[in-house]
């Protein structure tokens, strides 16, 4: 009869069976992820399932910072690793080493999954996109000192434009470290205002030598700085995240440095029709002061001052004649006028038909008696004749029968 063990022997020592295996040792399984969760530790739990079974996996920190794609639950994956127990639980699992998306690239698949990310996110809105400055004192250029980029970027701007300044920002293009370091070279350019362009970028490569500008921390550093960006990465077919989000793409980056200024040969043949302009402009602007100065030079007055004076006293003269006979006929019409006036009104005038005998008849308080109804006996009264006033009390009074002729 066997000897009883411990359950801890027990799970180790199927542990050691598995751990020898040389096919559980180095497996590649194509399944489906769900469950997955990421600790604090770092470390990446999940499950592989199909239709009918599945399997715990993990995938530890160091292995886990490797991946260039967000894992996400549904997602078709194959993953390589070794099997094995974990002896607390007693319960075999898969142990992960490497993860790549099932069917397509894990460069391409982590490309087109961070690019719909931040597409979403709004990074790659035109509304977002500064304006590229006209004439550049300062570029900064973010890239590897010692590559065939950078020296093709400082030869063009050279040539182009000699009078901006070039600033090279020293940042490792390819590697782990580079995303990092350039995200600083972009940022370190914005907290030090050291330039107003910057260009960023590399010569070409494989995707894979390019990868540094693809990783989100480079995206987002473009993003967030204050200063236009250029990005100048690999040859014309090569298009990478740091495209998407600048301010303007150029194809490579002598093509970056072509963007970045003008050429001063145009702006010289600029201000020289600039210059014609202003010449052609002066010139036609002086001779319109010389034909204004000739016209005034030839005009009576400058030619005989004293003539014009002695032409303007006779228009005086005449003028003052118009004016006094035109008051003089304005004066004798008024007079005419003023006369018939009078005569009319000394017709109408009340005391003329006194003087012809007649009298007008006044109570005392000056009311004119034109009938008998108007006075009693004993009423005081005022008879007024052409040349003064009889004051009377009347006695009585008889009304005047009028007769008609036969």
């Amino acid at each position: 009869m066997t000897e009883p063990i411990t359950v801890t022997a027990l799970n180790q020592y199927v542990k050691q069976l598995l751990d020898r295996d040389r096919v559980l040792a180095n497996v590649l399984v194509r399944s489906e992820i769900s469950n997955y969760k990421v600790y604090p530790s770092g470390h990446h739990y999940f499950s592989l399932k199909d239709a009918e079974s599945s399997i715990r996996c993990v995938m530890f920190r160091r292995e886990a910072l490797s991946l260039r794609f967000r894992p996400e639950n549904g997602m078709k994956v194959v993953v390589s690793g070794r099997v094995s127990v974990f002896p607390r639980d007693g319960a075999y699992q898969l142990y992960c080493n490497r993860m790549v998306p099932d069917g397509i690239g894990e460069l391409a698949f982590a490309f087109e999954q961070l690019k719909n990310r931040l597409h979403q996110e709004g990074l790659f809105d035109p509304v977002h996109k500064k304006s590229i400055p006209a004439h550049p004192k300062t570029i900064a250029l973010v890239t590897s000192p010692a590559g065939a980029a950078v020296r093709d970027m400082i030869r063009i701007l050279g040539a182009r434009y000699p009078m901006a300044k070039v600033l090279v920002v020293p940042v490792r293009v390819q590697g782990e470290e580079a995303p990092e370091e350039i995200a600083q070279g972009l940022d370190l350019v914005n907290a030090c205002q050291m330039a107003d362009l910057i260009i960023t970028g590399r010569g070409g490569g494989s995707m894979e030598d390019l990868w540094a500008f693809n990783d989100e921390r480079v995206a987002r550093a473009i993003y967030r700085s204050e200063i236009p960006v250029i990005s100048a990465v690999g040859h014309e077919p090569d298009v990478t995240i740091a495209d998407f989000v600048a301010d303007l793409r150029a194809s490579t980056p002598s093509n970056a440095a072509e963007l970045a200024v003008p050429d001063q040969s145009d702006l010289r043949d600029t201000l020289a029709h600039l210059e014609a302009r202003l010449e052609n402009g002066m010139d036609r602007k002086l001779q319109a002061r010389r034909d204004a100065l000739q016209r005034l030079g030839s005009s009576p007055f400058l030619q005989s001052p004293l003539r014009t004076i002695q032409e303007k006293r006779m228009l005086l003269d005449y003028q003052q004649q118009r004016l006094v006979h035109s008051m003089e006929l304005r004066l004798g019409e008024n007079r005419q006028r003023m006369g018939r006036l009078a005569a009319s009104l000394d017709a109408l005038s009340p005391f003329k038909v006194l003087s012809r005998g007649y009298s007008i008849t006044q109570t005392d308080d000056g009311t004119v008696v034109s009938t008998i109804g108007q006075v009693k006996a004993g009423d005081s009264l005022r008879i007024r004749v052409s040349d003064g006033t009889i004051t009377c009390t009347a006695e009585g009074k008889e009304k005047t029968k009028w007769r008609k002729r036969s």
